[in-house]
């Protein structure tokens, strides 16, 4: 099947194609909030509508009970590789309103970036191969292979329906592997391809002392504080190094074996240059390993949130009868999310300052660490489209965030996926101001007509 008049057909398109992703990304489908329920019934009806119109696919839309699955199959190529394509089209929520130059949900091009939320992450790359597919239904009458688009509405709360729906619907999801618009690549100055990513546990915790807010005047000295107290629970989760401070934390990491820390060290990354962009003066973690290596190899514990207390403006001298914090861990093969959130809510048991009281609420859910085969016949075929479309081999790289779905389909159906996203990493998803680089969009265009047609070639 020649791929050149896919080319010209999505080139012609590309106009149309950016008019739709602002049509998209102007839905506000954030995931986790209530509020917004109507919004991802839109979001969902959207992606229905765009898949059943690119072309003769059978498109349904799922429900589950939380949000639903819109799934879409054609698979009129007997003989050939049966991929199943996925994305999410729910979003983070935009806050912090006043950070963002031009509304969320107001989708506007700026200096080659289409900024709104979720247009990197992920509508702008998952919207990609539903029009790929568009462009060789109306060139050929026919995609090289056989395909398969599940597109689910909870990524952005960790998939909590995910895993059960795969279990219960491996017929209809069966393939030969995953091709995930959800990833995104390290960089926009070179092509990259990610062989691991990281797993996620996560809990939260409070502090209480008096039944209620005091006066600090009339009872400070006399009863704990709570923030104080939350304060020193926490520093006790590390050491001054930076190593997590949790006993059995570490106890079934494996070191990194020589020849893949020296591939990582090969790798072409300038510390000062990230410390710049995110604005650091200077990089901190675990003593013992590079930068690369703690934020792809190493497990971690963060705290991402602690309130209680007065927060207004000028001042409330009260002591507070509540402190709050949340954790999530970044996890490393072999780390358990359901024992390491035990490990920590026993550390947190055994070291309650005097005069508090703590409760813990574990996660409902976690996911542990993923990998895929470097010589993974789906991921040579995807190096090969990038070099076509960039000219230079792609990098081979980690991931430090969970995408959950690497490790669902492989426990629950042995299939490995490719990231083969077209965000990078610094686009500001999960922040104000996210966007999305227009010329990546259409470099994700070729690239996915490119890897549909190689993935073919590799079966023939």
């Amino acid at each position: 099947m020649a791929i050149e008049p896919v080319l010209a057909h999505l080139t012609a398109r590309h106009d149309r194609i950016l008019a739709d992703l602002v049509t998209f990304a102007s839905i506000p489908s954030v995931s986790t909030d209530p509020a917004h329920a109507n919004d991802i019934t839109a979001a969902a009806a959207w992606v229905a509508d765009a898949l059943a119109g690119a072309g003769p696919i059978a498109v349904r839309t799922i429900p589950t009970p939380g949000n639903p699955v819109v799934y879409g199959e054609w698979l009129g190529a007997p003989g050939q590789l049966t991929v199943l394509v996925y994305g999410h089209y729910d979003v983070q929520p935009p806050d912090p309103l006043e950070k963002w130059t031009t509304p969320p949900f107001t989708p506007t091009v700026r200096d080659g970036r289409l900024f709104a939320r979720g247009v990197s992450d992920d509508k702008g790359p998952m919207l990609v191969p539903i029009e790929v597919a568009r462009s060789y239904f109306a060139t050929a009458g026919a995609l090289p292979l056989n395909v398969k688009f599940m597109f689910e509405g909870e990524e952005e709360i960790g998939s909590p329906s995910l895993d059960a729906f795969i279990r219960e619907h491996q017929t209809l999801l069966a393939a030969d592997v995953v091709l995930s618009a959800d990833g995104a690549m390290w960089r926009a100055s070179e092509p990259s391809l990610t062989v691991a990513s990281r797993g996620l546990t996560e809990l939260e915790f409070t502090l209480t002392a008096a039944a209620k807010d005091l006066h600090s005047g009339r009872h400070g000295g006399a009863v704990a504080n709570p923030l104080h107290a939350m304060a020193r629970l926490v520093a006790s989760l590390h050491d001054d190094n930076g190593r997590v401070a949790v006993p059995g934390f570490y106890d079934k990491v494996l070191e990194l074996p020589p020849v893949e820390r020296a591939a990582i060290a090969a790798l072409p990354f300038d510390e000062a240059a990230y410390l710049a962009q995110v604005g650091a003066p200077a990089g901190f973690g675990e003593k013992g390993y590079t930068l690369l290596e703690r934020n792809w190899t190493r497990p971690t514990l963060e705290v991402n949130g602690m309130w209680g207390g007065y927060e207004g403006p000028g001042q409330k001298t009260v002591i507070p009868s509540e402190a709050h914090a949340k954790i999530t861990c970044r996890l490393v093969p072999h780390q358990d999310p359901d024992d390491i959130a035990a490990l920590i809510a026993r550390h947190l048991e055994t070291h309650v300052p005097p005069g508090t009281r703590l409760t813990v609420e574990l996660g409902s859910h976690g996911t542990p660490a993923a990998h895929i085969a470097i010589d993974h016949f789906a991921l040579a075929a995807a190096d090969a489209a990038l070099q076509a479309v960039y000219g230079v081999r792609p990098l081979y790289v980690r991931m430090g965030a969970t995408v959950p779905i690497m490790e669902l389909f492989k426990r629950n159906m042995g299939l490995d996926t490719v990231f083969f996203s077209f965000s990078t990493a610094d686009e500001d998803y999960h922040a104000p101001n996210e966007f999305f680089r227009v010329h990546r969009l259409h470099e994700g265009l070729e690239a996915w007509a490119r890897y549909f047609s190689l993935l073919a070639e590799a079966r023939a």
